[in-house]
């Protein structure tokens, strides 16, 4: 009886550490869009079923995000004038900066 309890906790406990840090995992990917998404403040434009994102905020900055296939992209213009643009194609990111 024993051993069934030691082994009853064992694979409870290991249970809802694999559930809490799926969760955790799904909610990082999210944030910052979902966060920009729902602020009031920004005007916020969805095309093509969700393949197209275009965010602008109350400070002025433009975010564009676009999925083509398995490849992403991200294009951010602030008010300042600098601009960044993210792809990833096929695992590899790339980043480039303009100030």
């Amino acid at each position: 009886m024993k051993y069934l309890f030691k082994t009853g906790f064992f694979i409870l406990i290991l249970s809802l550490g694999f559930v809490s840090c799926r969760n955790a995992e799904e909610e990082e990917e999210k944030t910052e869009v979902q966060r920009l998404m729902e602020d009031p403040d920004n005007e916020v434009e969805v095309k093509d079923g969700g393949d197209k994102i275009k965010i602008e905020t109350a400070e002025g900055d433009e975010i564009k995000i676009k999925k083509d296939g398995d490849e992403y992209k991200k294009k951010v213009d602030r008010a300042d004038g600098s601009e960044s643009k993210l792809k990833i194609e096929d695992g590899e990111v790339k980043k480039k900066t303009d100030n």
